[in-house]
């Protein structure tokens, strides 16, 4: 068989694909997700605050990062799920953390140095990373899901896009039950949950990416 007429043959085999496939896909995964883990936020326990603290200054601070880090994730895999495009988006979450970094610091240089120990570790600095790890499973479980009829080439790379989406999301919904204010403690221990998902989904990537 002539090239011309394999790709006129295959090209008789294919149908149209609605318009925003590829976001509606990776949207519905996250969303299954994300609904088994806001399910698990509510079993820990929301804060009994909740009311007053959704309009703290550190709370917004708290969610405007998670959310910019979810949203960088969600655009890096957009990206990812055409195989002629490379998940450059991901560089851009060099921007919401250096944004809470210099938070971080600002909070630090006006904080007495006898304080810094109990801004940066809370009372929940050891359980607060593997809980934002954990609570990401579901979330990465769907996006992996849903990529299993995408197209990505870059597989390591796209799994870190597809876990920092899942930990950052993971991350905002955790801060429903979690009462830690303070921007260093949300750089350094949220930071490290939403790095071991990108961890976990850079591992898992290149196996169950493929296609």
């Amino acid at each position: 068989m002539r090239t011309d007429d394999l790709i006129a043959a295959l090209a008789d085999d294919t149908r149209p694909v609605r318009r925003h496939a590829v976001e509606m896909r990776i949207l519905t995964g996250l969303a299954m997700g994300a609904a088994i883990t806001a399910v698990a936020v509510l079993i820990i326990g929301l804060r009994p605050d909740m009311s007053s603290a959704m309009m703290t200054r550190s709370f917004l601070m708290k969610w405007s990062y998670t959310i910019t880090l979810a949203l960088v994730g969600v655009a890096a895999m957009v990206q990812a799920a055409r195989p002629d495009r490379a998940p450059r988006a991901l560089w851009f979450a060099v921007v919401p953390v250096a944004l809470m970094a210099a938070g971080a610091g600002y909070e630090l240089a006006t904080t007495p140095v006898s304080q810094w120990e109990n801004m940066m570790m809370g009372h929940s600095a050891m359980t607060c990373p593997v809980t934002v790890g954990l609570l990401s499973i579901p979330i990465l479980a769907g996006l992996l899901w849903s990529f299993r009829a995408l197209a990505p080439v870059r597989l390591r790379v796209t799994g870190a896009a597809l876990g920092l989406a899942a930990g950052a999301a993971a991350a905002t919904l955790y801060g429903l039950s979690c009462d830690e204010h303070t921007a260093i403690f949300t750089l350094t221990w949220y930071s490290l949950g939403i790095g071991l998902a990108m961890l976990a989904g850079a591992l898992v990537g290149p196996r169950l990416l493929r296609w």
